[in-house]
């Protein structure tokens, strides 16, 4: 089969379903994250411990003033004292705002360095995926997991550490100090935790589905945008006049994505107006059983003492709710977490054995390329289903043009990108300089090929810059060199920037021919010995393809060349034409002796003869039948 859309296996369903997938080991596998930064994490640590238990000192400087300075047992105002408490609690404020800082800026550093550690990690990791993966997935769902899934957990690996730390620090803290000032006080604040943690985990529970409903309608406008909002999206939208349905599909996405943004931030709202209401009660009931404890005979408790509890107890109102909405984020970041490690956990179709080699210590000469009874179906294919490629074979020689002809999805396409292994054969030996590509190095193996695609891709550059994404070190002489072999410098030298005009996106500033002559001296900068060409003038006109034609003859001089046609005209010169049909190799010879042999390829060519003579009339006008049958 040819470039036929083919339906998305089950790992590219996994990547669209909107329910968290299950990863063992998830908690563990996000605390790894951290463990290149242990020594940043040990000092963070230690000054979340420092400003935690600088928090709770006042409040018990707060009771020395009033029992000790303001109202002593023996009566009158210590002076002396209480200028001394009152420095004292100044400076601690001061050395808790400079502790403070010291450690945002830790826990900045080790945060922001551990997201951009995972957005490199899952970058390199979808690089080393099979082609085919990508032809089966959204790039709009790819982007998203990238950018908004590894950005959604951002804010927890960034402040998630040091807020739990700090605040159940201070939550000990303070709990500790209310222990000292009066333990019968601390059991009657306390008594209210139990079930506030209870509903708590249930909340978590809810929000984090809502949260990777929320990841997947946003990985849906991430592939909207990409795919409407590209040049080619534009183009397509604009020439059938569906920018009204594309907006509504637009709309109504983001409807979608407004409602469950609204759920996610309404979840657990009223929990914590609950927790609210109860922690600013706690105060009036405190002085309620205070009043108990002054008038009976349980025991006393001062003005001090009373002032001091409820201070701390206040204190333990932020960071407890702090604790509470930070546990509910780490449980609803679980689901992102979740989807990211998803991803890294695909297993690339096609990795290099531990012991394969480089091309240079292959035991052939490097530019020979031979197939021995290929078989290959698609991953996603049925394995009772016709192969892709049926039992090929074939051999290209140092130097030698082989051309590849058949009917649309026969497999051609196929046989070209089993050659630097992009797919890998199911059965039989696909051979690169004598030696199975399966134990050679497949950096090695793209680092000898060149390949000219049909659908040239551009960056949004200079001509110099997307040239040199062959080469990075080129010299601007060897850049002109093999734009003149392209003969495409003329082009570029009448631009009025030259080499440094921006082609713009996906080079669409550029005609096609020119955008494939460009993409020919981006292969000859590359100087490698074999060539792929796949159907790289089909979409051209004739003259455009005539001046394409001409470059890439001279790109394939001394080179190994495997054609893929789509036009006969262009392989008519070709050492061998192999024709496919089905998956299989019909006929090979060259271009006279097909014709003569009368089979598939003479049928293929006598079609477009007959169809370039219509269009020729078609062009001629009047008369034409008559002058072509003169003819």
């Amino acid at each position: 089969m040819g470039r036929g859309m083919r339906p998305i296996d089950e790992r590219a369903q996994r990547a669209e379903n909107a329910e968290a997938p299950e990863i063992p080991d998830l908690v563990r596998r996000i605390v790894a994250l951290f463990r290149p930064y242990r020594a940043r994490i040990a000092a963070t640590a230690a000054l979340v411990v420092v400003a935690a238990a600088l928090g709770v000192v006042p409040p018990l400087v707060i009771q020395r003033i009033f029992d000790d300075a303001l109202f002593p047992a023996s009566g009158g105002v210590r002076m002396h004292l209480l200028v001394w408490l009152v420095v004292a609690m100044i400076a601690l404020y001061i050395v808790s705002a400079l502790v403070g800082i010291v450690q945002t800026y830790f826990t900045a550093s080790v945060g922001n360095r551990v997201t951009g550690d995972l957005r490199v990690r899952m970058f390199d990791h979808l690089q080393s995926m099979e082609l085919g993966f990508f032809t089966r997935t959204k790039t709009g769902i790819i982007q998203s997991r990238l950018q908004n899934d590894v950005g959604g957990v951002s804010g927890v690996l960034t402040s998630t550490f040091t807020s739990i730390l700090g605040n159940t620090v201070t939550v000990i803290a303070s709990i500790v100090a209310m222990v000292l000032i009066d333990w019968r006080l601390t059991i009657l604040a306390l008594v209210i935790m139990p079930p506030l943690i209870f509903v708590q985990r249930r909340v978590g529970q809810v929000r984090a589905r809502i949260a990777s409903k929320t990841q997947q309608s946003l990985s849906e406008l991430t592939a909207i945008t990409q795919e409407t909002l590209s040049v080619s999206g534009i183009l397509l939208s604009k020439s059938f006049n569906r920018q009204r349905a594309e907006s509504g599909r637009y709309r109504d996405e983001n409807a979608t994505q407004i409602r469950l943004q609204i759920q996610q931030t309404m979840s657990g709202q009223g929990f914590f107006g609950l927790v609210q209401v109860l922690m600013s009660a706690v105060p009036a009931v405190i002085y309620l059983a205070a009043g108990f404890l002054i008038s009976g005979d349980v025991g006393s408790v001062t003005a001090g003492a009373i002032v001091a509890f409820t201070t701390v107890q206040a204190r333990l109102l932020q960071p407890l709710t702090s604790l509470m909405r930070i546990t509910l984020e780490v449980q609803t970041s679980q689901a992102l977490f979740a989807r990211i490690f998803e991803y890294l956990d695909l297993a690339p179709a096609i990795v290099d054995r531990p012991d394969a080699v480089p091309v240079t210590r292959a035991p052939g000469p490097i530019g020979r390329i031979e197939f021995r009874d290929v078989v290959f179906r698609y991953p996603d294919a049925s394995p009772d289903s016709r192969p892709t490629l049926d039992r090929i074979s074939f051999t290209a020689e140092i130097g030698q043009h082989v051309a590849f002809v058949g009917p649309s999805g026969a497999g051609k396409t196929t046989v070209l990108y089993l050659t630097p292994r992009m797919y890998e054969a199911e059965s039989g030996e696909v051979l690169f300089a004598g030696a199975d590509v399966r134990t050679l190095e497949t950096a090695s193996i793209v680092d000898h090929v060149g390949i000219v695609s049909q659908e040239t891709y551009l960056f949004h550059a200079t001509i110099r810059e997307n040239l040199r994404y062959a080469k990075p070190d080129a010299t601007d002489a060897e850049i002109e060199t093999a734009c003149r072999q392209a003969n495409i410098h003329h082009i570029i030298a009448g631009f009025d920037e030259g080499y440094d005009t921006v082609v713009g996106e996906r080079g669409y500033r550029l005609s096609g021919g020119e955008k494939q002559r460009i993409a020919i001296a981006r292969v000859l900068l590359k100087d490698p010995p074999v060539l792929l060409l796949d159907e790289a003038t089909s979409a051209l006109d004739t003259v455009s393809e005539r001046v394409v034609q001409e470059a890439i003859d001279s790109a394939a001089h001394g080179r190994t060349t495997l054609t893929i046609a789509h036009r006969l005209s262009t392989v008519i010169d070709a050492d061998v034409i192999h024709v496919i049909d089905g998956g299989r190799i019909v006929e090979s010879g060259t271009h006279r002796e097909l014709i003569a042999a009368g089979g598939l390829y003479a049928d293929l060519a006598a079609e477009q003869l007959a169809a370039t003579r219509v269009l020729d009339q078609d062009e001629s006008g009047p008369g034409s039948i008559e002058s072509s049958s003169a003819s």
